[in-house]
């Protein structure tokens, strides 16, 4: 089960130490339910790719995610009905040992925004969060289904 919330934020932490920076791609083969991607990050120390698989909700939703190879990886791509979304992706840490995790999405495009995530142990752990810490706050989106990125896709790539 992921348990996340997600925000809308206005720029990159400049306050905080980046504990990770990656560069991710990923795209749909499917954003119907449950929704299937694929995706590669990569970072300084290595390219992983991964399967994944979720059920469509806001706050909790189920999340499966296998390991693939590049090669899997690049067959599966060729499914694709548009070009990959791109993330500039930033893992800072927040006070009660919680990892904000920021991303610019489609860096350059007109369709660019950034957005942030907090993941959590449980529904009651994410309702108590209080995300005034979270620097550069626009408003929070995690019940607003027009900003998961499989309608993204669907609003971009998939048309």
């Amino acid at each position: 089960m992921e348990i996340e919330r997600r925000f809308i934020v206005a720029a990159f932490p400049e306050d905080l130490e980046v504990l990770r920076r990656a560069e991710v791609k990923q795209g749909y083969i499917s954003t119907g339910e449950p929704e299937a991607r694929i995706r590669c990050t990569k970072d300084e120390h290595k390219t992983t790719y991964k399967l994944g698989f979720k059920t469509d909700g806001t706050l909790a939703r189920e999340e499966v995610e296998f390991d693939i190879s590049e090669e899997n990886y690049t067959n599966l791509k060729r499914l694709l009905k548009g070009e990959m979304i791109t993330k500039d992706y930033r893992v800072y840490a927040l006070p009660g040992n919680k990892r904000l995790e920021v991303c610019k999405v489609d860096e350059g495009m007109p369709t660019e925004y950034m957005y942030a995530e907090v993941e959590f142990e449980s529904i009651e752990e994410a309702k108590a969060f209080d995300y005034t810490c979270i620097p550069y706050f626009v408003k929070e989106v995690t019940e607003d289904r027009s900003y998961n990125m499989k309608r993204y896709w669907d609003q971009t790539r998939a048309k």
